[in-house]
């Protein structure tokens, strides 16, 4: 069985530009950087941005999620610096936002238990607790 997360790498066409925006905007910590890569500790997550000529965003609704403590400041920051890709229509509040190269990140205030308590009246939503 998987315990957690290990790492998670992105492709970025430039890598200084990807390396401020996880930096200034998130609040990542670099940790190492080399001429095509960078490891940043983003929140206790391995982050792992590695320089590509082309980075082609999806289409569709794959993204990564996030958390934070200080929700309303990360959410006006990230407002503030990063293009909104999407509304939020799910339970909790959510800000939808793509980094520099297009990748699809979210900034959520809620959990899986919360998100499982929203579905506890729906009728087309079978939970397994």
């Amino acid at each position: 069985m998987i315990a957690r997360v290990n790492h998670i790498t992105l492709a970025v066409t430039d890598l200084q530009r990807a390396v401020a925006f996880y930096t200034d905007t998130l609040g990542a910590k670099l940790k190492a950087d080399w001429p095509d890569g960078a490891y940043l500790d983003l929140g206790g997550l391995w982050l792992c941005l590695a320089r590509e000529d082309t980075v082609v965003p999806r289409g569709d609704d794959t993204h990564i999620a996030f958390s934070s403590d200080q929700f309303a400041v990360m959410a006006e920051q990230i407002k503030a610096t990063a293009k909104i890709w999407k509304a939020n229509t799910s339970e909790g509040a959510s800000v939808y936002f793509l980094d520099p190269d297009g990748h699809k990140l979210e900034l959520h205030d809620g959990d899986m238990q919360s998100r499982l308590d929203s579905y506890r009246d729906r009728d087309d939503i079978n939970l397994h607790l």
